[in-house]
């Protein structure tokens, strides 16, 4: 039985940063005033997604140090950096920058794994080392050490009027504390907790069997059956119950235990101010992605979580019946896709004033005092 849920402790937002490619300017820009008024709101925390070869945000790190000099509280994350795009010790540096240009708020989340589409981007990507690249959990690794400061260079000292570092810099301290990791399935989850990382879980987990009949419950005393509760279909699956059974199993691994943090990115959009053909809109997005919502997409089986649209009212009541979310006190709710910029103020306003408190959360005080 997952326990009561919590008064909400944390409250962030998600975006992916959309722009028209022929003004890409203003998309950008229109990201970055979102966050200024994501902290004028007390929110806790904004993220941005990646989207390689897309007309989203290719480069997070890059905007969240304009976002550092923008705003002087709310925290900075990415939600997740695709590490096969990345070479980790480069990446490092550029974390460490950021982090220290933001006074210590940078919440890097990243994963492993292949590139999407790999094979029609490897030439352009690794054209030379493409069939050697390590896609495993060794490359987050390499960026765990190097963010904590372990050696990555046996040169040190002065060279002529060289000074050189065996360790990545800017080194900064506290960054190491906030690597978040973005799992989907029971066996990252698992990876994330031993690693002592904290955890993003989001609106996408996969439909797992563990060998036992659970369908992803897992060991480590997960618990719960995430089939359906009805026990109608053997095979429906329960996305709440895979979620937090994942939860679980990463706080089991965690040396914090019960305390590892969790932050929850569900796609959560209120209604309470929203104009009547907003509302409409809305509704008809959520229904137009339900149907992936009802079955594992793809050969990795992948399970969606639908879309919450409505009153503050109605979506405290749907969040505190959801198992996942009674295992957390932090979430970071994705704003939807191709909405326009007025439509994402109505949310985050929303968020903020509305559905936040009725969680039990209590914003942040502005930077003015305000």
């Amino acid at each position: 039985m997952s326990p009561d849920p919590r008064p909400l402790r944390k409250l962030g937002f998600l975006t992916i940063g959309l722009f028209d490619e022929t003004d890409p300017r203003h998309g950008h820009e229109s990201t970055l005033d979102l966050i200024g008024l994501g902290e004028q709101l007390g929110f806790d925390s904004a993220w941005l997604r990646h989207r390689h070869l897309q007309y989203g945000i290719s480069s997070p790190v890059a905007v969240l140090a304009a976002a550092t000099q923008r705003t002087s509280r709310i925290e900075l994350g990415t939600a997740v950096t695709p590490l096969g795009w990345e070479n980790p010790l480069r990446l490092a540096e550029d974390l460490a920058t950021v982090d220290v240009l933001s006074g210590g708020r940078l919440n890097p989340g990243f994963s492993v794994g292949p590139p999407t589409h790999y094979e029609h981007v490897r030439d352009a990507l690794y054209p030379d080392t493409g069939a050697h690249e390590d896609f495993s959990p060794r490359r987050a690794e390499r960026l765990l050490a190097l963010v904590r400061g372990e050696d990555a260079s046996d040169v040190s000292g002065t060279e002529g009027i060289e000074v050189y570092s065996r360790r990545v810099q800017p080194h900064s301290p506290g960054l190491a504390a906030r690597l978040w990791y973005g799992a989907g399935s029971l066996r990252s989850a698992r990876w994330a907790g031993e690693q002592g990382l904290n955890l993003l879980t989001s609106s996408v987990v996969k439909a797992e069997t563990d060998g036992g009949g659970t369908n992803g419950a897992g060991t480590d005393g997960a618990g719960t059956d995430p089939r359906a509760a009805d026990g109608t279909d053997e095979g429906a699956f329960d996305f709440a119950a895979i979620q937090a059974a994942q939860i679980r199993a990463f706080r089991a691994r965690h040396p914090d235990g019960k305390r590892a943090r969790v932050s929850q990115g569900l796609v959560v959009i209120p209604t309470d101010s929203a104009t009547p053909e907003q509302r409409a809109r809305y509704e008809a997005y959520a229904l137009a992605r339900a149907p992936r919502t009802l079955t594992p997409q793809g050969p990795a089986r992948l399970l969606f979580a639908p879309d919450l649209v409505g009153t503050s009212e109605e979506l405290v009541e749907r969040l505190h019946a959801h198992a996942g979310y009674r295992e957390v006190d932090e979430v970071a709710f994705a704003l939807p896709f191709t909405f326009e910029h007025r439509d994402y103020v109505q949310i985050l306003t929303d968020l903020a004033t509305r559905l936040g408190p009725a969680l039990g959360w209590r914003p942040a005080p502005a930077p003015d005092g305000g």
